[in-house]
C-alpha cells in the first residue's frame, strides 16, 4: 500500500510534467519559427566613371526570391564635337608653363649665347625626349639663324623658334584618320577596319573608347571588338564605352577566347548591320615577341578574309620617353603601324616623344590624349602643339 501510495503521490505528477513538456515541444516542432530571409552578396553594376570603368557595389538580394541583379545601361551619351578639342592641350601646355619652350625661350633671348648656353638647350631638348638626331638638327639650325641674323629680340626668338620647332613635328605629313567604308572587288560593301595595339598600361583599351567617341561625334556608326581576351577586365571596359555613346561591342563568351574569332566576328557584325567602322583593340603583351607576332599576325589573316584593315594605331604613353620608343619599334616591326596615338601629352615634360615616335616609325602622330575624361582625345594638329609648348 504504501509503494502504490508513493507512486500516486510522487510518480503521476513527474509523469505529467513530462507529458506536458513533449505536447510542448511537438506543437514547437509544428510551427518553424520567423527568422529573416536568407540573403546573398550579389555585386552589380554602377554607372561608368571618367575613365570608363564600371565601379561595382555589393547588395544583399534574397536567395528565395531568386532576384537577378541585371546591370543598368548607362543613358546614351552625345560626345563633344571633335573641332577644337586640340585647343584645349594649348590652353593645359600654357598654364602649366611648358618647360621645353620656357627654357629654350630663356636661353635664346639672351645678350650673348656662350658654347655653355647651347649645351643647356640641348640638354633641354633631350630631357624632353625630342631624340639625338633631331635635337641635333634643331640646335644646328638655331645656331645658323641666331648667327646670321642676330636675333635677340624676344618677339623675333619667339618666331623663329615656333618655325623651327613646327619643322621638326613635319606638319606636312598625312594625319588623315581613314574610317570610311569601303566596297570589296565583288561589289559588296565593307566597313573600314581599325585595328588598335600598344602595350598594356598605356591605355590601349580607354583609347579605344574614346576613339569611338570621336567617330560617333564625327556621324559614324561604329561596332567594337574586344579581342583583348587575356585580360578580364578590357571587355567589360570596352562595353561600358561602347553602352555611353550606344556602340555594340563584340566580345568572347568567355576569357582567354581566341581573339582572332572575336575580331572576325565583329567585322562580320558590323557588315551586317552597314556600320561604318570597327574597332578591334588587342591584347598588348611584350614578354614574348615571336608570340606577339604570332597572335597579331593570325589577327591581320582572319580580318582580311572579310575587309582590309584601314588602319594599325599604336598608343604610347608619351610620358614614358625611350621606353615608348622600344614599343614603338616592335609593334612597328610586327604590326604595320599607321600612325601613332599619344596618351598622356597633357604632362608637358615630355612633349619631345611626338618628334622622336615619328622619327623611329617613318608614321604620323594622328591622335593624342589630353587627360582623363571622356572626350579628351582630339587629332593632333602639328601649329597647336607647338603653340602650346611656346605658351602662346
Amino acid at each position: 500500500m504504501n509503494d502504490l501510495t508513493d507512486l500516486l503521490v510522487y510518480g503521476l505528477p513527474a509523469l505529467l510534467v513530462v507529458g506536458l513538456g513533449v505536447v510542448g515541444l511537438r506543437a514547437r516542432r509544428g510551427r518553424a519559427p520567423e527568422q529573416p530571409a536568407a540573403t546573398t552578396p550579389e555585386t552589380v553594376e554602377q554607372a561608368p566613371t571618367a575613365d570608363g570603368s564600371a565601379p561595382t557595389a555589393t547588395v544583399e538580394v534574397p536567395t528565395d526570391e531568386a532576384v537577378v541583379a541585371e546591370p543598368v545601361a548607362p543613358a546614351v551619351e552625345a560626345p563633344e564635337p571633335v573641332a577644337g578639342r586640340l585647343v584645349r592641350l594649348r590652353e593645359r601646355l600654357a598654364r602649366s608653363g611648358s618647360p621645353l619652350g620656357t627654357r629654350l625661350l630663356q636661353v635664346l633671348s639672351r645678350d650673348h649665347l656662350s658654347e655653355d648656353d647651347w649645351d643647356e638647350i640641348e640638354e633641354t631638348l633631350l630631357l624632353a625626349d625630342v631624340g639625338a638626331g633631331p635635337t641635333t638638327e634643331l640646335v644646328d639650325r638655331l645656331r645658323e639663324r641666331v648667327r646670321v641674323l642676330g636675333v635677340r629680340e624676344p618677339g623675333a626668338v619667339r618666331a623663329m623658334l615656333r618655325e623651327q620647332l613646327l619643322e621638326l613635328v613635319e606638319p606636312a605629313l598625312d594625319r588623315t584618320l581613314r574610317t570610311d567604308p569601303g566596297v570589296a572587288d565583288d561589289g559588296t560593301p565593307h566597313p573600314a577596319v581599325v585595328l588598335v595595339v600598344g602595350v598594356n598600361g598605356t591605355g590601349k583599351t580607354t583609347t579605344v573608347g574614346k576613339l569611338a567617341r570621336v567617330l560617333v561625334a564625327d556621324g559614324r556608326s561604329v561596332v567594337l571588338g574586344a579581342a583583348d581576351t587575356f585580360r578580364a577586365a578590357a571587355a567589360d571596359q570596352l562595353q561600358t564605352w561602347g553602352a555611353r555613346v550606344g556602340v555594340p561591342t563584340v566580345r568572347s563568351d568567355k576569357d582567354g577566347g581566341d581573339p582572332a574569332a572575336v575580331a572576325f566576328d565583329a567585322v562580320r557584325r558590323a557588315a551586317d548591320e552597314g556600320a561604318d567602322v570597327v574597332l578591334v583593340d588587342t591584347a598588348g603583351r611584350l614578354q614574348n615577341k615571336a608570340g606577339l607576332m604570332d597572335e597579331l599576325g593570325k589577327i591581320t589573316r582572319v580580318l582580311q578574309r572579310r575587309a582590309p584593315i584601314a588602319e594599325v594605331l599604336l598608343v604610347l604613353d608619351a610620358t614614358t620617353g625611350q621606353n615608348g620608343l622600344n614599343q614603338a619599334r616592335v609593334f612597328g616591326e610586327v604590326a604595320g603601324v599607321t600612325g601613332i596615338v599619344l596618351t598622356k601629352l597633357d604632362g608637358t615634360a615630355k612633349g619631345g616623344i611626338v618628334v622622336a615616335v615619328q622619327r623611329e616609325l617613318g608614321v604620323p602622330v594622328k591622335l593624342v590624349g589630353l587627360g582623363e575624361g571622356p572626350d579628351d582625345l582630339a587629332p593632333f594638329e602639328p601649329e597647336a602643339f607647338v603653340d602650346g609648348l611656346l605658351q602662346d
